[in-house]
């Protein structure tokens, strides 16, 4: 895996099949469809509303207004394909712990089980660990066994936190020791 900071472009990781890497306004379009498969158990604020929004313009001007940093929810390109299939980075969701990112990961449907998000979030933990995070956590819906299978792969434990939702389920807390 190598990382390089392109100035004004913020952080670009490549693995062998992957290169994560800021978002280009027209790449808005994927954003959408991730908006649109996402489970019905998801939150409504994180799925298309009834007015169907975002719309693809919101979400090109909410990439235009992103600014470069070492963090953040990179796209995920397929080196092969030349495509965007998701996204994975590290966030300040604000509910973990002070100077603790949180890793989070979503790829469209049609990806699935292929590795990808694994391989994407490797690169991710190496460049933490190299920054010098010591410890980095991820939230995920109890219902949610393809990711946690993930997180368990990546190495995350359970923390015994949890957030009980009588309406879309629990999210379990999990860390990781870089």
């Amino acid at each position: 895996m190598a990382a390089e900071l392109t100035p004004g472009r913020g952080v670009v990781f490549e693995t062998d099949r992957l290169l994560l890497r800021p978002w280009r306004v027209a790449e808005a379009v994927v954003q959408r469809e991730l908006w649109t498969e996402r489970d019905s158990r998801v939150p409504p604020h994180r799925r298309i509303d009834a007015d169907g929004r975002p719309t693809v313009a919101e979400l090109e001007d909410a990439i235009r207004a992103g600014r470069p940093s070492s963090t953040g929810l990179l796209a995920v390109e397929r080196k092969a394909a030349g495509d965007v299939i998701g996204y994975c980075g590290l966030i300040d969701s604000g509910r973990g712990f002070e100077g603790e990112p949180e890793l989070a990961f979503e790829l469209l449907r049609r990806v699935w089980g292929r590795g990808y998000v694994t391989e994407a979030s490797k690169a991710v933990l190496d460049w933490a660990r190299s920054s010098g995070y010591v410890r980095l956590w991820a939230t995920v819906w109890e219902w949610n066994t393809a990711s946690r299978r993930v997180l368990a792969k990546l190495g995350f434990t359970e923390t015994g936190r949890k957030e009980v939702d009588a309406v879309h389920g629990t999210t379990l807390f999990l860390a990781k020791r870089l």
